[in-house]
């Protein structure tokens, strides 16, 4: 079986969990502040906290930014549902904003044009996550000037981004936005096993999202409060137990140190689909600028839903795991009880119709795209 996507773990991954293993710290050491700013340094980021996963990331950003009962918050139709659930986890109202169909990113006019609306009748967004799909970033200069316009909080979503670029910088600096959210799950570029971190720029920001990881307890004592002795603690908001482990930690510095490598990789990987897939079997190619992509994702877009089926069903029957993303999230039935209904983002549903992912990761060889593509190509439709 070819996977569409896999960690890429080497002896000296394997030696740094073992390291950690034969320490007295499991968790809430030392490790875990070294990857911290690692990632920081490396997303050139004041501040990265990290935590169990970037769905624990993406809740606790929330929550920083102070989502909640009554608050609105916008995401993309294109992406893992964890993307709109966060703000659900808040009590927070969601909504969606259609997609770029050519990067399946979040279309900025369609975004402009749905926030005027909204400002109309007073229904303004608090918060937009706004997603970096597949890995390449979202046009996020104009995202920040319709925030500074409109007055809300923008979240970057780059589960599938660490390692992109957006104007030469890299993505997770927040620049443009206020927190950043990586993940490290297996399948992403750096994996922790499972993981996540939010970078901003803003100190209280990083406090507030670290005291929320740990249940909201501090040791440091209140000027306004008598300690019975070192041994106290307070509990200052009510948190979440969303702390990362020493052995994740491990695993993520040892593979950040490969990030390069890995992104190398990927690139050649998507010149060669490019190269040798033919215009009569896809519609279309996933064609970011190359060395600005993170290229988590290599989507391509079929003739029809029905062709995409028949691709589909032929690469698995070869052992190849192609998959799809996204189904747009308010077609699950939890965002259809909500009263969402099929039809509300057209671009998204269109993309997801013909959308097909090929394998891409760092272990996938020359020989296995040759063989992907050769069963793409002999399906041809003219």
């Amino acid at each position: 079986m070819i996977p569409y996507a896999c960690p890429d773990i080497n002896q000296d991954d394997i030696a740094a969990v073992v390291a950690v293993l034969q320490t007295d710290w499991l968790t809430q050491g030392p490790v875990v502040p070294r990857f911290e700013r690692a990632v920081a340094d490396y997303c050139q980021a004041s501040f990265a906290v990290a935590v169990s996963s970037a769905t624990a990331a993406l809740h606790l950003s929330c929550l920083a930014l102070q989502v909640g009962p009554g608050s609105r918050v916008w995401t993309s139709p294109n992406t893992f549902v964890a993307s709109a659930n966060c703000a659900r986890y808040c009590g927070a109202e969601v909504d969606f904003v259609d997609i770029d169909a050519t990067t399946g990113n979040l279309s900025v006019p369609l975004l402009a044009s749905k926030l005027a609306v909204a400002d109309q009748h007073g229904t303004l967004p608090h918060v937009l996550i706004v997603v970096h799909f597949a890995g390449q970033s979202c046009e996020m200069a104009e995202v920040a000037k319709l925030a500074q316009q409109y007055g809300f909080k923008v979240i970057e979503d780059a589960s599938h981004a660490l390692g992109a670029c957006y104007q030469g910088e890299p993505v997770g600096n927040c620049r443009f936005s206020d927190i950043t959210v990586f993940s490290f799950h297996a399948v992403k570029l750096v994996a922790c096993g499972e993981g996540g971190v939010a970078c901003c720029a803003d100190p209280e920001l990083a406090e507030r999202v670290r005291l929320l990881r740990s249940h909201g307890i501090t040791r440091e004592q209140g000027a306004d409060e008598a300690s019975d002795g070192p041994w106290c603690y307070q509990q200052q908001l009510l948190g979440f137990n969303y702390r990362m482990t020493e052995m994740q930690a491990a695993l993520g510095l040892s593979q950040l140190a490969r990030l390069p490598q890995f992104l190398q990789r990927r690139r050649q990987l998507a010149a060669q689909y490019t190269a040798l897939l033919s215009p009569d079997a896809v519609l279309s190619l996933q064609t970011p600028e190359a060395e600005a992509s993170a290229w988590h994702l290599y989507v391509v877009r079929c003739h029809n839903a029905e062709v995409r089926r028949y691709h589909f069903e032929q690469l698995r029957a070869n052992d190849i795991a192609a998959n799809v993303h996204y189904i747009p999230v308010y077609w699950q039935p939890y965002y259809r009880a909500l009263g969402f209904e099929r039809g509300y983002c057209p671009q998204a549903e269109s993309y997801y119709a013909t959308a097909l992912t090929l394998p891409m990761h760092s272990r996938l060889t020359g020989a296995d795209v040759e063989q992907i593509v050769e069963i793409l190509n002999s399906g041809e439709v003219a």
